[in-house]
């Protein structure tokens, strides 16, 4: 088992990453204050994973709720969010009970966000059963539900107590889904971390492969860039924001086509190609970094071309982005491979071209 920290003083708290840690309850009981859980999941992660981690903490004495949602980004909203509530409240929960968060990234953005908002905050956990939840989603406290208009446009900041990431839950990971976590991962590496984006050209075989020591390193390098980035920049006021590359484009994608269309990390994977490309017009990225970020996530299986909503639509969804400042849009786009930025400089007319270079 590796362990990293996310140093938030008082409020800092260990990512713990291995194989087989589900069936070490005393991660969790370290962490309770009280001998009462609630265990959030889905209906797909649920059936796999939610007796083995009941079991072993109700083996110690525990009483355990259990609250299964729905499976599906469709599904991350204020209806499916109240079935989480209903429950806490009809079996009594009490504040000091410890919410565990056992999924995907849906889950745990919801469970986050109802451990953020149940009588006004209760502790919660994260236990993420995706590489996308292991790499990003899991770390850093961000916690929201969709709106039709927009995604994750409703939620919190809420870290949570302790994250464990098992990596033997990707053995029942479906080969797409992994392909939308690698899509996050090489995020890290274009962002701020060059060596990474090299070891992943090296090594994307590996990971597509499922080989045990390539995917606990690229975890354990991505939680370790997310974390150095939440410790300097919490609530996104700066440096965290360079996290959402391609991201403003993806969640455009995602919206614009209806959620759960298009996996997370695909659409996060066009909208970097998106970034990059309009990164390129404007000067910045050479042209060499530019197809080396396009083939890596070619090579990945991810898509590196956008659905034809057309760019007013692109546009238009684009505007209701969190970045937004001042009726200005404000983009993650990179320098070079290993430096990116947040810039307000394109105009929309730079940004369209892009959009349209992009999309068939």
């Amino acid at each position: 088992m590796h362990t990293l920290d996310v140093a938030l003083g008082e409020r800092s708290y260990p990512i713990h990453i291995g194989r087989g840690l589900l069936d070490d309850p005393s991660l969790i009981l370290a962490r309770l204050k009280t001998p009462r859980v609630a265990i959030v999941t889905n209906d797909r992660v649920g059936p796999l994973y939610r007796e083995r981690v009941q079991r072993g903490l109700e083996a110690n004495g525990v009483r355990v709720t259990a609250v299964v949602l729905p499976d599906g980004e469709a599904y991350k909203d204020w209806q499916t969010l109240n079935l989480i509530f209903d429950t806490l409240l009809a079996e009594r929960c009490e504040r000091s009970t410890m919410l565990i968060a056992l999924g995907g990234g849906v889950v745990g953005d919801m469970a986050g966000f109802a451990a953020a908002t149940y009588q006004r905050g209760m502790p919660f956990m994260q236990i993420p059963t995706t590489l996308l939840a292991q790499v990003d989603s899991s770390v850093g406290g961000k916690t929201a539900i969709n709106h039709p208009l927009g995604k994750n446009m409703i939620g919190a900041f809420y870290q949570p107590r302790l994250v464990i990431a098992d990596t033997a839950t990707l053995d029942t990971l479906p080969d797409r889904e992994l392909k939308a976590g690698i899509a996050e991962v090489i995020k890290y590496g274009l962002i701020r971390d060059l060596d990474f984006f090299v070891w992943l050209e090296g090594n994307l075989e590996r990971l597509l492969e499922r080989n045990p020591a390539a995917i606990a390193y690229a975890i354990e390098r991505s939680c370790r860039n997310k974390a150095e980035v939440v410790a300097a920049d919490e609530t996104e006021q700066g440096e965290r924001a360079l996290l959402n590359l391609g991201h403003t484009f993806g969640h455009a994608i995602e919206t614009g086509l209806g959620y759960g269309e298009w996996l997370h990390g695909e659409a996060v994977a066009a909208g970097t190609v998106m970034a990059a490309r309009l990164s390129h017009a404007l000067g910045w990225l050479g042209e060499k970094d530019l197809e080396r970020a396009v083939a890596l996530f070619r090579r990945a299986g991810l898509p590196v071309s956008g659905p034809a909503l057309g760019a007013e639509r692109y546009l238009e969804l684009m505007a209701h982005d969190k970045k937004v400042e001042a009726g200005r849009m404000r983009l993650v786009l990179l320098k070079a491979i290993g430096r990116a930025v947040v810039s307000d400089t394109a105009t929309p007319e730079q940004i369209a071209a892009a959009i349209e270079a992009c999309c068939p």
